[in-house]
């Protein structure tokens, strides 16, 4: 589980999953251990969660009864008919960027996808590496080379 500001860095990682297990089992998980460090937004602030989380004080998942992603809402039914379909055509859109940045993150990190060799605590780890990685490029505004297959990559300073 993870979180992302607008900037596409990541906020909180929480990983050590499978990827078969539940959202919100997931995030009972972060959320119910201290050591873990969830950060909390200020009041009036939300995450926006997929739609397999419960609603809670400080998280909005879409309305599961309107359209939600942003495609359903192009062509001949683009507008949308209730305040349910708004609010989710909004969310949907503000939810991209965490799409953007997983998208992002795995270009940049081929072994995100190939890890099954690695025992669980060591894919957490990479996981966790991946994300401070991919936030350091981004504060720094850094070019990054994809890997070769001698598995070396370069970072250079852009400018």
């Amino acid at each position: 589980m993870c979180a992302c500001n607008f900037d596409m860095r990541f906020t909180y990682v929480h990983s050590g999953w499978e990827g078969s297990a539940n959202d919100s089992q997931v995030m009972q998980d972060a959320l119910g251990h201290a050591e873990y460090e969830f950060p909390w937004l200020p009041r009036g602030s939300y995450y926006l969660m997929n739609s397999g989380y419960a609603i809670g004080t400080a998280f909005l998942p879409p309305h599961k009864s309107a359209r939600y992603h942003a495609q359903e809402f192009r062509g001949a039914n683009r507008q949308s008919t209730t305040p349910q379909e708004l609010f989710n055509y909004r969310h949907s859109s503000l939810r991209m960027v965490i799409e953007r940045c997983f998208g992002v993150l795995k270009a940049r990190f081929p072994i995100l996808t190939a890890m099954h060799s690695f025992s669980i605590s060591r894919q957490r780890l990479i996981v966790t590496a991946c994300c401070a990685l991919h936030n350091f490029i981004r504060m720094y505004n850094m070019k990054f080379s994809m890997c070769g297959k001698d598995h070396l990559c370069v970072i250079t300073m852009r400018g």
